[in-house]
């Protein structure tokens, strides 16, 4: 075979974007998931695929123009923020901003996940349980208030180390 005859080195990695090695692992994943994914289903195919279908829809739909939005605010109000300081000491910055976005990003999930136990939205849960399921709203509360100190906290140690590096130069 000659060396025209040959790919190009480097041409398959151009036109797929990775090695060959990666295009094998996500065949072999995708395969792997598609012969397990009948016999996790049990039967109701179509009742899991509305719930991913129904999960996806309402994500890019309501979830994400929410939180964008959120967060757009959050970034306004640091920028704000920032023109009344006069050292600027990092608080428009990455560590402000991020303090806002863990906790809630955390609070959210948690919410998401629980939502049910949270909002007591579960006729049974004491019948099947045995447990009261009025504990989970005071529960969530006490762990966003949590996420809350923790992470005002690190962004205070931040903003002092920030400004003892600033009056160190």
């Amino acid at each position: 075979m000659t060396r025209d005859a040959r790919i190009p080195r480097g041409l398959f990695r151009r036109a797929y974007g990775a090695s060959p090695a990666h295009l094998l692992l996500v065949l072999g994943v995708l395969g792997l998931a598609l012969y397990t994914a009948p016999r996790l289903l049990g039967g109701d195919t179509v009742g899991v695929a509305l719930w991913f279908l129904g999960g996806a829809l309402v994500h890019d739909l309501v979830l994400l123009p929410g939180y964008t939005l959120a967060d757009r605010a959050v970034l306004g109000i640091g920028r704000r923020f920032a023109r009344f300081r006069r050292d600027g000491a990092g608080t428009a910055g990455a560590g402000w901003v991020n303090a806002v976005r863990v906790p809630a990003f955390l609070a959210g999930l948690l919410l998401l996940v629980w939502f049910p136990l949270i909002l007591r939205r579960v006729d049974h849960y004491g019948e099947a349980t045995g447990l009261s399921g009025d504990v989970y709203l005071w529960r969530w509360l006490v762990a966003v208030a949590v996420l809350a100190a923790v992470s005002g906290v690190w962004l205070a140690v931040a903003l002092w180390r920030a400004r003892r590096e600033a009056r160190r130069r």
